[in-house]
C-alpha cells in the first residue's frame, strides 16, 4: 500500500495529467471547428470556381445529377444577366452584391439567417449572368463534431494511459523518498546508524547519501559530547568529593583547631577549581551564541603582552618558572586591529596551558614577531606572530593535529602529566576563529623542546 506521501505524488501526477489533456481539449477543439469552417470555405470557394468555368452542357449535367441524385453539400443558385437570382439565395444578395458579381468580382461571405449561418461563394459566368453556391455552417459543424468526438475519444484512451503511466512513475519515485524521509524520521527520533538502501536514481541517492553522512556526524558529534560531559563530570567530582569530605568532617569535630586553616585553604583551592570549570562552560557558551560581541579596533600588542606578564608574574615566580617576554629588537610599535580584551583572552588560555606543563626552572617564552605574507609588499612584514613556547613533555604530530579539540588532550594524558579541564585550548581557538585570526600548533625540533602555539593577526597598515 502506498503511504500518504507516496499517495501525494500520485495524486499529483494524475492531476498534472488529467490538466494536461483538458488544457490539451480546451485549444484543440476551436482549432479543429475553425479548420473544418476553413477547410469547408476553401473547398465550397473551388467547386464555385470549377462550376463557373465549366460549359454550359456540364453545368446542365451537373444540375440533373444533382437532382437524381439528392441534395449535396452545396444548394445552387443562378445570377441571370438582367440580375434576377433564382434559387435559394433568392433573398440572400443585395442588389450591389449581384452587380458586383456580375461585373466579373468574386464574392465570398458569411451570413446569418433565420435557418442559421451559411457560407456563400458567388462566380460570374462567361457568358453572362452567375452562380451562386450556399452551404450551412450547421452540416459543417456536424461534421466537426464527428471529428471532435473522435479526438476526444482519443484524448480519453491517452488520459488514461498518462495516468496510469504517471501512477507507476509516481509510485516508483516515491518508494525511495518515503523510504528517505521514513529514515530521516527515525534518525530525528534519536536513533542512529540507520541503514537506508540505495536508490537507482540519482537525485534520490544523493539525498540519502547525505542523510547518511548527517547520521554519521550525528554519532560522532554525539560521542564527542558524551565525552566531554564525562570528562567535566569526573573533573567536577573530584573538588565536590573535597569539599564535602572536609565540610562533613568539620561538622563531626574530627578537624582539629591547629588544622583549621590549612583545611580552610584546600577548599579555598577546590572552591577555586569548580569556580574554574564554571567560567569555561560559561565561555564556551558565550562564544557558542550568534550575539557573540567584538570591539574591533586599533591594539598596541607589546602593550597587550606587558599586561600578560605582569598578571601571570606571580603565579609563574611561585611555580618556579621564568616568564619571558621577547619584543621585537629594533623597538617597533607593533599595532594591529582587533578586540583587545579578546586577544588578551586568548593569550591568558595559552599562557595558563603553558605554564601547567613547564617544569620548574624552565623558562615560559612569550614572543612577538613580524612575519611576511605571500601577499606583503617588498620588504614591509605585514603579519603579526605571537608565540608561546613552553618547555613541557611537548605534543606530537597526532597531538597537534587534536590539539583545540574539547577535552581530547585532557582524555589521553590524565594522569600522565598535568593537565586543565580540557576546554582552555578549545575556547582560545574558538575565541580566534571569532576573531577571524590564526592560531596554530609550530612544529619544534622534538618533542623533548616544549610546545609552541602562535597566534597571526594582519598588522595595522599605517604600521606597515
Amino acid at each position: 500500500m502506498v503511504s500518504l506521501g507516496g499517495r501525494g505524488i500520485t495524486l499529483v501526477t494524475a492531476a498534472v495529467a488529467i490538466l494536461a489533456v483538458l488544457v490539451t481539449g480546451l485549444v484543440a477543439f476551436p482549432l479543429i471547428r475553425a479548420a473544418t469552417v476553413d477547410s469547408a470555405r476553401q473547398q465550397l470557394a473551388r467547386q464555385a470556381d470549377a462550376y463557373a468555368a465549366a460549359p454550359a452542357a456540364s453545368r446542365a449535367l451537373d444540375v440533373r445529377e444533382r437532382s437524381v441524385l439528392g441534395p449535396q453539400t452545396y444548394k445552387l443558385s443562378t445570377i441571370t444577366a438582367s440580375g434576377t437570382v433564382t434559387g435559394p439565395a433568392q433573398h440572400l444578395l443585395a442588389p450591389a452584391e449581384i452587380g458586383q458579381v456580375l461585373t466579373g468580382q468574386n464574392l465570398s461571405r458569411t451570413l446569418s439567417t433565420n435557418g442559421g449561418e451559411l457560407l456563400l461563394e458567388a462566380r460570374a459566368l462567361k457568358r453572362g449572368g452567375g452562380i451562386v453556391l450556399t452551404r450551412s455552417l450547421q452540416d459543417i459543424n456536424a461534421e466537426s463534431a464527428q471529428l471532435l468526438t473522435r479526438t476526444l475519444l482519443a484524448l480519453g484512451i491517452g488520459l488514461l494511459i498518462a495516468v496510469l503511466a504517471g501512477t507507476l512513475l509516481a509510485r516508483r519515485l516515491s518508494r525511495p523518498l518515503v523510504r528517505t524521509a521514513a529514515v530521516a524520521r527515525r534518525i530525528a527520533a534519536g536513533e542512529r546508524t540507520v541503514e537506508l538502501a540505495p536508490s537507482g536514481m540519482t537525485e534520490v541517492r544523493a539525498i540519502g547519501e547525505a542523510i547518511t553522512t548527517l547520521d554519521q556526524a550525528l554519532i560522532a558529534s554525539e560521542d564527542r559530547q558524551h565525552e566531554f560531559l564525562l570528562s567535566i563530570t569526573h573533573e567536577i567530582r573530584t573538588p565536590l568529593t573535597a569539599v564535602r569530605g572536609y565540610a562533613e568532617a568539620m561538622v563531626d569535630g574530627l578537624v582539629l583547631p591547629e588544622d583549621v586553616a590549612r583545611v580552610g585553604q584546600v577548599l579555598a583551592a577546590e572552591t577555586d577549581r569548580l569556580d574554574g570549570f564554571v567560567r569555561d562552560l560559561l565561555a564556551l557558551a558565550r562564544l557558542e551564541a550568534e550575539d557573540f560581541a567584538l570591539e574591533v579596533g586599533p591594539v598596541n600588542v607589546e602593550g597587550i603582552l606587558k599586561q600578560v606578564q605582569e598578571a601571570w608574574h606571580g603565579a609563574a615566580a611561585q611555580a618556579g618558572v621564568p616568564l619571558q617576554l621577547r619584543l621585537p629588537a629594533n623597538g617597533e610599535v607593533v599595532a594591529v586591529t582587533t578586540d583587545g580584551q579578546r586577544l588578551r583572552q586568548i593569550i591568558d588560555a595559552l599562557v595558563g596551558n603553558a605554564l601547567r606543563v613547564t617544569p620548574a626552572g624552565k623558562p615560559l617564552v612569550i614572543e612577538v614577531r613580524l612575519e611576511y605574507s605571500a601577499a606583503a609588499p617588498a620588504g614591509l612584514p605585514d603579519v603579526v606572530a605571537v608565540d608561546v613556547r613552553d618547555n613541557g613533555p611537548g605534543l606530537t604530530a597526532q597531538d597537534a593535529a587534536v590539539a583545540f579539540e574539547r577535552g581530547v588532550l585532557h582524555r589521553r594524558y590524565a594522569g600522565q602529566r598535568p593537565v586543565g579541564s580540557g576546554l582552555g585550548l578549545s575556547i582560545a581557538a574558538r575565541l580566534a576563529q571569532r576573531l577571524g585570526v590564526q592560531l596554530s600548533v609550530e612544529p619544534t625540533v622534538s618533542t623533548d623542546d616544549g610546545a609552541c602555539f602562535c597566534i597571526r593577526l594582519p598588522r595595522s597598515p599605517q604600521e606597515q
